[in-house]
């Protein structure tokens, strides 16, 4: 990438630009000859070229000859005649279109053709992201002339134009009419899958695109509006869309249909957009996408693939995703609780960092001598399933000598009054923790048949005791594995 400067004269401007880039034989030929264009701006020049005449129309129909007559730095990769001839009508069938079309042959500052860089993403007035590959291509168009200046910048000619492509989630409104999967994804510019969600959408920049969240998969998943990324996409042709829906559809249960739908597709869809753009012979046969699902994937079911300006949308007419790999073993940390029970006890809790007899290093938390019998740490688990849980911990106790008892329950609300547990739906059995156990403990299953408030509360309390060493409680993680059904 290379800043120019305006300059007056042809002579001043070659050894400019030489002094910018060293060992760079264009610039310095430049700085050695009499390039007429060198006293004209980029506008002029593009019009009066005979091989690129008819874009320099174009340029002044949309008023871009006025923008690259600016005293800006510009590259232009500009069609030839015969390339623009071949672009479809539907691309330059609106004012809105042709000016869309122009801005994605046009950058700021400079990009010449000899560089160090094989390859440089290169921002258009498009908003749109392309790779330019210096002396050759401009995505999939060939450069044929390259390095052209004038006083404000460098054009090449390409012998294909660079129509603008939609980038994902244009894609996805574009199917909205036709594509189930594309409808529900449009209807969460409305739906908040999480409080946080109105939040984000309240904070989008309105008129920036790219980095507004104004939908509740942008913010929980990825922002496939985004240009500055790369992602792959499945999207779900409706056969497919209602087969997944329908298995997961048990596990969602709210207090309302339309509730269990919404959510029901919403953790179908969540894990079928990628970090990346995936070309379609490197699709490895399991994906695993953001929240840890494994996603299987078999290229005979793709039914149509689509190039996109910030990545590749595969269609597919089938995509199964088993429910053993789809319904995720939920893990909490000890050393991450929310809130406690009655009373300040920060002086008897202890963030530790310990290393087990095999030497892995651990994290957990241990409450000692607070001396408030059923003292409790509150959890919260957002992603349940409507189905049986089995629950295990891993709760180390190497500091006593002796044997105490603790117990997981699940749901109900915390007292405003004196921060109890009131109204849980499970409170699983006292279990003992003896000393220096370090392997993982079953300790009871619970059935989750409602999502809803009170429902998502996971709290480890103390022994009915006010006793130093009988109340103790520790906790390196909560497992809570689920049944399918």
């Amino acid at each position: 990438m290379i800043s120019i400067k305006t300059f007056i004269k042809p002579l001043i401007a070659g050894l400019l630009l030489a002094g910018v880039i060293s060992c760079s034989d264009p610039w310095e030929e430049h700085a050695e000859t009499s390039d007429t264009n060198l006293s004209v701006n980029l506008g002029e020049a593009l019009t009066a070229s005979a091989q690129t005449s008819e874009f320099g129309k174009l340029l002044t129909e949309t008023g871009y000859d006025k923008i690259l007559a600016s005293s800006k730095t510009f590259t232009v990769w500009a069609p030839t005649n015969e390339a623009l001839a071949q672009v479809e009508a539907s691309a330059l069938a609106s004012a809105a279109a042709k000016k869309l079309f122009v801005e994605n042959h046009i950058a700021l500052t400079a990009f010449s053709s000899v560089a160090q860089q094989d390859t440089v993403t290169v921002k258009m007035y498009s908003n749109k992201y392309l790779e330019f590959k210096f002396g050759k291509v401009m995505v999939d168009a060939n450069v044929i002339e390259a390095d052209k200046y004038t006083s404000n910048g460098l054009y090449h000619i390409i012998d294909k134009a660079l129509t603008p492509k939609k980038n994902i989630w244009e894609f996805v409104q574009s199917k909205a009419s036709t594509n189930a999967m594309s409808a529900y994804l449009i209807d969460l510019n409305e739906i908040n899958i999480y409080s946080r969600d109105s939040v984000q959408k309240s904070l989008a920049l309105p008129g920036i695109y790219a980095d507004s969240l104004t939908n509740s998969y942008f913010t929980n998943v990825y922002n496939l509006n985004n240009e500055e990324n790369k992602y792959t996409f499945f999207l779900l042709e409706d056969g497919s869309f209602v087969t997944e829906t329908e298995r997961l559809r048990p596990y969602m249960n709210r207090i309302s249909e339309d509730s269990t739908t919404t959510y029901t597709n919403y953790f179908t869809v969540r894990d079928l957009a990628f970090h990346k753009a995936i070309a379609r012979e490197n699709l490895p046969d399991t994906l695993v996408s953001k929240f840890g699902v494994k996603v299987p994937l078999n290229d005979a079911t793709i039914a149509e693939e689509i190039q996109l300006s910030n990545g590749v949308v595969y269609v597919m007419g089938k995509l199964e995703v088993p429910l053993a790999t789809r319904l995720l073993t939920t893990i909490i940390e000890g050393e991450e609780p929310f809130q406690f029970s009655q009373g300040d006890k920060r002086g008897n809790t202890f963030y530790r960092e310990k290393e087990d007899p095999s030497g892995n290093i651990f994290n957990d938390i241990m409450i000692q001598n607070h001396r408030v019998n059923r003292f409790t740490i509150y959890y919260g688990a957002s992603n349940l399933y409507t189905t049986t849980y089995k629950v295990y911990w891993r709760a180390i106790n190497d500091i006593q000598t002796n044997t105490f008892q603790q117990r997981v329950n699940i749901g109900g609300f915390i007292s405003a009054v004196d921060g109890s547990l009131n109204e849980p739906f499970a409170e699983l059995p006292y279990t003992n923790v003896a000393p220096n156990v370090y392997e993982e403990v079953y300790v009871g299953e619970f059935e989750l048949t409602l999502k809803g408030s009170g429902q998502t509360l996971v709290s480890l309390m103390a022994a009915n005791s006010t006793s130093d060493g009988a109340n103790t409680l520790s906790l390196d993680y909560l497992k809570l594995v689920p049944v399918i059904k």
